[in-house]
């Protein structure tokens, strides 16, 4: 398998690179120079394997040629055996044909365990294999922040840097990440926002003589292989429900698009998805873009979904690519007028397109409070604001009943104690392996939105 970049002036490279470069070294997005296909009978077959088992054949086609491809099912099987529910990610059944897929149960209780927890073995495989060591650089809006350091804690050959924004994340994501003693863990905690954050990863990966020095790598979902590990859940959710006799819709509460593309991913593939909803919430650049075609930015506030309090939505290039009929040149122009004025329109034919398949919705925190307040009276369920605003789309939006809608739940509802609680008058506790997490020491470092002293930190801190 090669892969290629999205804005057509990187080199080629094969799953190994790719997922120890991140970035392409035109600034552009990886991925595949041709999508595998799954046939209905495969499709079918997926429906009795365990999440393992099936994770190893989703992820096949992408690694062929990689030094992991002839043990790969051995890594998916370490990956999800510290997972504290023996489905994985089971499914929870709020109304005919309305589910939840509960996305919470690895680690740090957020989605993103499902694909890091891979990637980190991943990671150590290839270099192990090449006998190299990599700096892997982050930024996080909450929840990758803590995977990431939880996939790559006490790694030999890894040293990471996570950068979030100070003030903005809730208690517990933030002490997820500060806590952990690892000596190559650096948490930076950057008085700003998830942009700045963002900007500043981004900037230190496009100066080449510091990433050459720095051998820097990323985890966050620039880099390719996060997005393969995160589509196996959409296969595993489908088969339970519908596919291959009948489609699905998928509601994804999403700020920075790599969650939703991996189910676009899965669709790629060959899994017959009727559309695919994007929730957001008062930070809504996604939403907007969905009705007029126009991608703006605009202020970002915080809410009570602070993972998706973001207004660059690096993962939508991705997207663009496969609108704009891969064509590379046509995908630079856009992100570089985004980039000096803050818009770009696209065609409205390109526009069309992915309406077919994308529907954007939003909810503001009067909203969400509204929604975890109703599921819990209607079922008894706890549900996290992002999940909220996940099931608020599967609801809002018209869809054949008929059609299952699966929504992504993506955050544990203790992750978000407070928001809960004032919609429901219960409080989540965290389990029992984190029990003790407000008592935990934490360690961080608070930087100003100054990328080079952001670097300078790097520098120093980084083991040679």
């Amino acid at each position: 398998m090669r892969y290629v970049s999205t804005r057509g002036r990187a080199p080629e490279l094969g799953f190994d690179d790719v997922l120890l470069t991140g970035l392409a070294a035109d600034g552009g997005l990886y991925v595949p120079a041709t999508w595998p296909q799954l046939s209905k009978d495969q499709i079918a077959g997926l429906a009795g394997l365990d999440y393992p088992t099936l994770a190893a054949k989703i992820m096949a086609p992408f690694v062929v040629g990689s030094v992991l491809e002839k043990d790969l099912g051995t890594l998916t099987r370490e990956a999800y055996s510290t997972f504290t529910h023996t489905a994985v990610a089971p499914l929870k059944q709020l109304a005919a044909n309305d589910w939840l897929v509960e996305l919470f149960h690895g680690p740090t209780l957020a989605f993103k365990d499902y694909a890091l927890q891979a990637v980190g073995l991943m990671f150590d495989g290839v270099l192990k294999a090449r006998g190299n060591r990599i700096t892997i650089v982050g930024a996080t809006s909450g929840d990758t922040g803590s995977a990431a350091i939880e996939a790559t804690k006490n790694r030999e050959a890894v040293d990471i840097f996570i950068l979030h924004p100070e003030g903005r994340t809730s208690d517990v994501q933030r002490k997820q990440m500060t806590t952990v003693t690892a000596n190559n863990v650096h948490n930076i905690a950057v008085k700003g926002t998830f942009d700045d954050c963002q900007d500043m990863v981004k900037a230190m990966f496009a100066d080449v003589t510091f990433r050459t020095d720095m051998n820097l790598s990323a985890v966050n979902s620039i880099n390719w292989a996060r997005i393969m590990a995160q589509v196996v859940y959409y296969f595993w959710a489908a088969v339970h429900v519908g596919p291959p006799h009948r489609p699905v819709v998928f509601s994804v509460p999403t700020g920075n698009f790599g969650n939703v593309f991996a189910g676009f991913v899965a669709k790629k593939m060959g899994l017959p998805i009727a559309k695919f909803i994007v929730g957001s919430n008062s930070n809504d650049i996604l939403t907007r873009y969905f009705e007029t075609g126009a991608m703006t930015m605009a202020g970002v506030v915080p809410t009570l979904s602070p993972s998706m309090d973001i207004q660059i939505s690096s993962n939508f290039e991705r997207l663009l690519f496969e609108s704009l009929g891969r064509d590379g040149a046509a995908v630079t122009r856009l992100m570089d007028g985004l980039k000096q004025s803050g818009a770009y329109t696209v065609s409205d034919a390109a526009h069309r397109e992915m309406l077919n398949l994308f529907a954007g919705c939003r909810l503001d925190d009067a909203g969400t409070t509204r929604v975890i307040g109703e599921i819990y009276k209607t079922t008894g369920e706890l549900i996290d604001p992002h999940t909220a605003v996940g099931v608020h789309g599967a609801r809002s939006v018209a869809i054949d009943p008929a059609i299952p809608r699966l929504t992504l739940a993506t955050a544990h509802p203790a992750k978000f104690p407070a928001a809960v609680e004032a919609a429901t008058g219960v409080k989540p506790a965290l389990p029992a392996f984190l029990a003790d997490l407000f008592a935990r020491k934490e360690r961080f470092t608070s930087l100003p939105n100054d990328l080079d002293q952001v670097k300078a930190f790097v520098r120093q801190n980084a083991r040679r």
